[in-house]
């Protein structure tokens, strides 16, 4: 029997669901929210997060911070939480209670951005306070989801389409979207 000792650990890579009794054809969906999570975003995280500890940039007394509405917050948060690090979630008006109140439940501070920033709305609003916040402190270490190519190669080693017998394989990110794998 597998234990793990972070929830991070957990990584079911090959867990599909064949929906062909349903809609008579085949079509698998890969199941990402099982991980402890709930989302896709915990392999981006993990990676982002690992990245920055390969390359030295996360030391002692570091407050990992990045902007998110959701899902790679709550990633962030538990990863934090299992690594002893500080995290702040810089996120605005839309993000829903739940998804906040659980980093906040796991350790989190949450700092939300209620007006839009001239050009570029509450992103560029929650890009431009994570860029201050780091100027003037530099125990925040900002991961970038935007720029940092851990975030998209780990989307594309675990999500790209793999072969399922004669069958062509779909991902689903979220529970909201599917689309084809690849």
């Amino acid at each position: 029997m597998p234990v793990i000792s972070v929830p991070h650990q957990y990584n079911e890579e090959e867990l599909y669901v064949d929906l062909r009794s349903i809609i008579g054809h085949p079509l698998f969906l890969k199941c990402e929210g099982f991980n402890f999570a709930g989302s896709i975003k915990l392999k981006a995280a993990t990676e982002m997060v690992a990245s920055a500890e390969r390359d030295g940039v996360v030391k002692p007394g570091s407050i990992l911070v990045e902007s998110s509405s959701g899902n790679l917050g709550v990633a962030l948060s538990m990863l934090a939480a299992s690594k002893g690090y500080g995290f702040l979630c810089v996120t605005d008006s839309r993000c829903n209670l739940t998804t906040r109140r659980l980093m906040e439940a796991l350790g989190s501070h949450v700092h939300i951005i209620a007006e839009p920033a001239p050009v570029g709305g509450l992103l560029r609003a929650r890009i431009d306070f994570v860029r201050a916040l780091c100027a003037s402190d530099d125990r925040y270490v900002w991961l970038n989801q935007y720029a940092n190519p851990s975030n998209w190669k780990a989307h594309y080693l675990s999500t790209r389409r793999r072969s399922l017998g004669s069958s062509r394989a779909w991902t689903c990110c979220s529970s909201a979207r599917a689309r084809p794998g690849r």
